[in-house]
C-alpha cells in the first residue's frame, strides 16, 4: 500500500506541476484547449496557481503533512471535476481524457492520502 500511495501521488504531482508550467507559459494546447471550453485565456495563470498549489500540498502529504495533502487532492478533484462539466457544457469530447486522467489520478491520491 506504501508503494501504490508513493508512485500515484508522485505520478500526480508530476502531472499537476507540468501541467501549471504549461499554463504559466501558455503553451498552445493549453490556449487551445481553454478557449474549446470557453475559458477565457487570462484565466490561465490562476489555473496555474490552483494546479501548482495542488501539486506542492500533494508533497507535502507526501512528506507527512496528512491534513495538508488531503485538502490538497481534495481541491484537484473538484477542479478536475470542474474541468469535466467544462468540456461537457461546451461539447468537447476529443480532449476529454486529460481530465479524465487527473482527475483519476486525483481521485487515487485522495483515497491513498487517507488510508495512509
Amino acid at each position: 500500500m506504501l508503494v501504490a500511495f508513493i508512485v500515484v501521488t508522485v505520478i500526480a504531482i508530476v502531472l499537476n506541476a507540468a501541467e501549471a508550467v504549461a499554463n504559466f507559459a501558455r503553451i498552445p494546447f493549453v490556449k487551445a484547449n481553454a478557449a474549446a471550453v470557453g475559458v477565457p485565456e487570462s484565466w490561465l495563470p490562476a489555473l496555474g496557481v490552483a494546479k501548482g498549489a495542488g501539486a506542492l500540498g500533494l508533497a507535502a502529504g507526501l512528506a507527512g503533512l496528512q491534513p495538508v495533502g488531503i485538502a490538497a487532492a481534495a481541491g484537484l478533484v473538484l477542479f478536475f471535476v470542474c474541468a469535466l462539466i467544462a468540456h461537457i457544457r461546451a461539447k468537447v469530447y476529443y480532449n476529454i481524457a486529460g481530465p479524465l486522467l487527473f482527475l483519476g489520478f486525483s481521485i487515487a491520491a485522495l483515497a491513498l492520502m487517507i488510508a495512509h
